[in-house]
């Protein structure tokens, strides 16, 4: 072992001591997690600026510049006079009864989320749960992740998704069920034209788990034409929920926006 490994190390083996090692016999709620206990012993550089970030995938500064939504509407997230119904909505109502975006999608945060989608850099699910946690109001009933495909799931070898429902649902004390499962593959929607993402995933969504009269949020990474969402929200409804919510961490906006 290397002298800065080991110095790291031993540095880890003492704040292991130091929280009362992890014997079996320690109270569960006196243990520090061994994230937390990794964190301190290898201190984060920010994934943006490389800044000192402590536990955290970013700084402080870095997190505070994130793009934030203003007022938005309620039904689609995308900006509006006051958060007041976008004319859009009002005339067409989306299948589900609420939108919530935690940022919008913009740089940064459009990289911090091709990174998490593509190249599998998991330490940012909590940070995208969080920023969430903070938007939610009234917590629902239960959470679902929207589904990949089985095969597009064996190649990523994750759900994006569900990566982020999972600390979300911890922070909001909400359970999380595997409630809609894919009917068929589709292709990718970032290779379509808008008009016929809307087709590719019609009726590409089952609920396969009880959800009549439950109030579920449907949690997904980005929201861009909805056409994803809508499917598996009209795959909830058919179900029996009562209402379902769409949950994104990032909101793609109008080119004029």
């Amino acid at each position: 072992m290397s002298n800065v490994w080991r110095e790291k190390f031993d540095n880890w083996r003492r704040l292991a001591v130091a929280a009362g090692g992890w014997s079996a016999a320690t109270p569960a709620t006196t243990r520090v997690s061994p994230r937390a206990l990794l964190h301190d012993a290898l201190p984060q550089r920010c994934a943006l600026c490389s800044a000192p970030a402590g536990r955290r995938p970013l700084c402080a500064a870095c997190e505070r510049a994130l793009p934030r939504l203003g007022p938005a509407c309620p039904h689609c997230a995308l900006p509006s006079i006051e958060g007041e119904p976008c004319a859009e909505c009002l005339r067409r109502p989306p299948p589900w009864t609420n939108a919530l975006a935690a940022f919008a999608y913009a740089y940064p945060l459009d990289r911090l989320l091709h990174a998490f989608k593509y190249r599998a850099t998991l330490a940012y699910a909590p940070l995208f749960a969080e920023a969430l946690a903070e938007q939610v109001q009234v917590p629902p009933q239960m959470l679902a992740a929207v589904p990949l495909s089985p095969r597009r799931q064996r190649e990523r070898g994750y759900n994006q998704a569900q990566e982020i429902a999972r600390p979300l649902a911890r922070c909001l004390g909400v359970p999380l069920h595997p409630v809609l499962s894919r009917t068929r593959d589709t292709p990718a929607l970032a290779a379509l034209p808008w008009r016929q993402r809307g087709i590719s995933v019609r009726g590409a969504f089952t609920a396969v788990a009880p959800v009549r009269g439950v109030r579920v949020a449907l949690v997904d990474d980005v929201l861009t034409t909805g056409a994803t969402l809508r499917a598996a929200t009209l795959a909830l409804l058919a179900a029996g929920a009562a209402r379902v919510d769409v949950w994104v961490v990032a909101r793609t906006l109008p080119p004029s926006s």
